[in-house]
This record gives structure tokens, sequence and C-alpha cells, in this order.
């Protein structure tokens, strides 16, 4: 079953902060096995970001290759995501039925205080 992407627009009033540093993603817990691009090969990561806007506040972890990571992101800095995909998801594990948005995005720049403005 193909699964449906969703491309996210974020009004031009969006603020964007890196609450975390990036994260290597783990495809198998057991092996250690690093989640990879199907695309590129490139390692991925999450980054939690703090989505801020029309006066509502969420909290999104997004997944960027290592080649879409921007040098010098760190917590608090303001990110810009750019190519951002949502891909709802749901999954039963021992007879519970979870769900949730995975959210992509080819990278994460960072935005000077002159462009947020």
């Amino acid at each position: 079953m193909a699964m449906t992407r969703i491309r996210v627009a974020l009004l031009p009033s969006a603020v964007c902060i890196a609450g975390t540093d990036p994260v290597l993603k783990i495809k198998d817990q057991q092996t250690g096995e690093v989640a990879t691009d199907r695309e590129t090969g490139a390692s991925l990561y999450t980054v939690t970001v703090m989505l801020m806007e029309d006066g509502r506040a969420e909290v999104l972890k997004i997944t960027v290759p290592e080649t879409g990571l921007a040098a010098g992101l760190k917590p608090g800095a303001m990110v810009r995501p750019v190519e951002l995909f949502a891909t709802p998801w749901a999954r039963i594990f021992n007879g519970q039925l979870s769900d949730g948005v995975a959210y992509r995005a080819t990278r994460l720049e960072l935005v000077t205080l002159e462009a947020a403005q």
C-alpha cells in the first residue's frame, strides 16, 4: 500500500525554532542499523522543531538526511524546513492502535534575524 505524502506549506509569518540537536535515526534497535535515505543513502536524523504560526505552537519531529542539516544547527536556532512533507501513519501494536504524522524535509536551513523580519 502506498503511503500518502502531503506537502506542508508554512505561512510567511511562521517561525520555526530547533528544539534539539539532530539525533541519528535508528532503523533496527536490536542491530543498531541506521536509517538511510532510499535515494541517496545518506544517514537520516530527526530534529525536534517548535513551529509557531497564527498564535499557535506545535512541536514537530522532522526527519532530515545528513546532507540537509545546516552547519551550526543547534537548539534555539531559527530554521526553515525545505520541501516539508507530512505522512499520516497508523499501526496496531499489542492490540492497541497507535497513529500520528511523520514529517520529512529535504533540508533545514538556518534563518538569520534579518531574513525573519
